[in-house]
């Protein structure tokens, strides 16, 4: 070799050397940027009592830790209690980090552990650099068997770093093991407006950004993961190829046309939306995304509302998303078993679905939850796209096979099939069967689209549609907008000639002002009715008035905050037991319950709402403000009774 060649190789080394001490100090600012995103207190605890985070040899100033480690130590060390603390190791590239969880547990875990007194509890590895991104693996250690096992998320490993919350209740319950665990509203919302600021940059429609993510998921499900590191055209191709052979390993191949991520035709466009869509990934790795899909929330609902919530996107598109916490009261209420057959003619992305397949998950065996999956969740939505959407929704969980179809939930019925001694439903035209073909669904869960102008649209439309799909003494919950219970006109006449005339109308309740914020600023109600039986004009009707939902809105969005009171939670309770028998005693408490009959039908106006049949309290001067929402809500019925409803269901009041 000669002297030259010598050189280059040293140079060549040096250079590599520098790269990699540069991708390692990437690694460092970043996990010290992420762990601040994400709650710890990032102050030395040498220095403020408060802190938590030991820099490299910040940490040899605890005496404890110094006995074991000596002059060694890892990049962090996170204080998680007084005695017990989180290590990190950071690698610069990602074919390490396996090498950097496996010094984490051996070069500074495992030594902490043979302390007497203090106690290395999580690790973690993180590989990467600001142009590749990074990569986690993290594990829990086990006293008894004195090793660490990686920490499993609603039975699928993590890939972010450790938030405080999660971090507690791994200490707390001693184990690797998430079960249950619900992705925090406010890191989702954060991650979906990151992610919707790399796609419009890119840009891609508003109206097609949610369908990109949900194709980037279904590639996931695969054992391995798309590479990164090739071409956009080979990149954008494998991602479709992963998404299409899920979709017709679940029956659902044609579906695939609304998702296909289309490749854009100059070079320079395809660079930069190949990089936009490797940042999703990792963006989405940040909230462990497969895990989080495994919950109880309609997760891919949250982006598409996230991503259509800036210039009345969802508005324009007739789309109302939801919101988790009421999913889940109306699937509460109803009782959801294994045995019922569910249905929601207007789906959306598969929110109640979603709800009703975890409350039976809950409360069913796993050959129950089989049986209830494949026969037993049905769902209809006229947008192709936002049905692909609860389609994929539903194959995270498990079921692809779901009988969800694309299509006008009016010109179809739902009649009895048994599925190899199993009951269950089938989906045919309304056109072959008759008012005499028995019907199957037990319980409906609904939230109809309230922006259609066609008569034929209208909502209580939808409410009978659903209604005729049901056997006799089956439930219906269906969110509604007020207008439909108060105005007169064809609205009216449906409420004394349709829905009272072969059922019973068990409750009405009414919805928080914001809940549905910012997807529609109109005024709800929740109403629960059974089917099979003329409403006894005697019977009880119990009329409950919701005003906090324990949600408040902050910059764009509605979160969960303790100090705001529940008044769904207060209400669960009363409402569970009436639904189940309407002759038992209420408490009446003024402007919140009441169990009373309905108004006559020879009443002029046949109002069915709240408001016109709770008690009035007697005004006190620290209630002055919050009469204003009688105010608003008297002004509302004004506006319905002379015409001008339109003004509410547009949100323009």
């Amino acid at each position: 070799m000669t002297n030259e060649q010598k050189m280059l190789n040293v140079k060549t080394f040096k250079t590599k050397k520098s790269k990699s001490k540069d991708s390692e100090f990437q690694s460092y600012v970043y996990i010290k940027n992420e762990l601040k995103k994400i709650g710890w207190n990032i102050k030395n605890p040498n220095r403020c009592p408060d802190g938590q985070l030991y820099t490299q040899h910040e940490c040899l100033k605890n005496i404890h830790i110094k006995s074991v480690l000596n002059q060694n130590h890892p990049e962090y060390i996170v204080k998680l209690l007084e005695d017990t603390f989180w290590i990190i190791e950071a690698k610069p590239t990602w074919d390490e980090l396996d090498d950097a969880y496996d010094q984490a547990i051996k070069n500074y875990a495992k030594p902490i552990n043979k302390h007497e007194f203090i106690r290395a509890k999580i690790v973690s590895g993180v590989a990467g650099n600001d142009i590749d991104r990074y990569v986690v693996k993290s594990g829990f250690w086990n006293e008894e068997k004195k090793e660490f096992e990686p920490i499993i998320s609603n039975g699928i490993e993590i890939t972010s770093l450790i938030k405080p919350k999660i971090a507690e209740r791994l200490l707390e319950q001693n184990s690797p093991i998430l079960a249950e665990y619900e992705l925090d509203e406010d890191e989702l919302f954060r991650i979906a407006q990151e992610i919707n600021d790399v796609l419009h940059s890119s840009s891609v429609r508003k109206d097609k950004r949610a369908t990109i993510v949900a194709t980037i998921l279904l590639s996931l499900l695969g054992k391995t993961e798309p590479n990164y590191n090739d071409t956009p055209t080979v990149f954008i191709k494998d991602i479709n190829n992963r998404a299409q052979e899920m979709l017709e390993k679940n029956g659902k191949g044609k579906f695939f046309e609304y998702i296909t991520i289309p490749l854009p035709e100059k070079p320079d466009a395809q660079k930069k939306f190949k990089e936009s869509l490797v940042s999703t990934f990792f963006l989405l790795k940040k909230i462990n995304i497969k895990s989080a899909m495994e919950t109880g929330s309609d997760i891919l609902g949250k982006f598409y509302e996230s991503f259509l919530k800036y210039g009345n996107g969802a508005k324009d598109l007739g789309i109302v998303f939801t919101p988790r916490h009421l999913t889940k009261f109306a699937t509460e209420i109803l009782d959801i078993n294994h045995r019922d057959i569910i249905y929601d003619p207007t789906c959306g992305t598969g929110g109640f679905l979603v709800s009703a397949f975890y409350h039976v998950k809950r409360n069913s065996t796993p050959s129950q939850l089989e049986e209830f999956r494949k026969n037993r969740l049905f769902g209809i939505d006229q947008q192709s796209s936002v049905a692909t959407l609860a389609i994929i929704n539903m194959i995270f969980r498990g079921d692809g096979r779901t009988n969800i179809i694309n299509d006008d939930c009016l010109t179809k019925a739902l009649i009895p099939l048994s599925n190899n001694g199993i009951s269950s439903a089938e989906c045919v035209s309304k056109k072959d069967v008759n008012a005499e073909t028995p019907r199957p669904v037990t319980k409906v869960l609904m939230n109809p689209p309230f922006s259609l102008k066609k008569e034929e649209e209208k909502v209580h439309k939808f409410i009978t549609h659903a209604l005729e799909q049901m056997d006799d003494g089956g439930l219906l919950f269906s969110v509604l907008p007020v207008s439909t219970m108060i105005k007169g006109g064809s609205a009216k006449k449906w409420r004394k000639d349709v829905l009272l005339k072969n059922n019973t109308l068990l409750s009405v309740v009414t919805f928080p002002i914001d809940v549905f914020y910012p997807s529609s600023a109109s005024i709800t109600i929740g109403i629960f009715i059974k089917k099979g039986k003329k409403h006894p004009e005697e019977q009880n009707i119990l009329w409950l008035r919701a005003v906090h939902d324990g949600m408040a809105k902050k910059k764009g969005k509605r979160l969960p905050f303790s100090n705001i009171p529940n008044d769904l939670e207060k209400i669960k309770p009363v409402l569970q037991s009436f639904i189940n028998n309407p002759l038992i005693s209420v408490e009446n408490i003024p402007e919140f319950q009441k169990a009373c009959p309905m108004c006559s039908l020879q009443d002029k106006h046949f109002e069915l709402v709240p408001e016109a049949y709770l008690d009035s309290k007697i005004p006190i001067s620290d209630e002055v403000k919050e009469s204003m929402d009688d105010l608003m809500r008297e002004s509302v019925a004004y506006l319905i009774r002379s015409g001008k409803e339109g003004e509410i269901d547009n949100g323009n009041y």
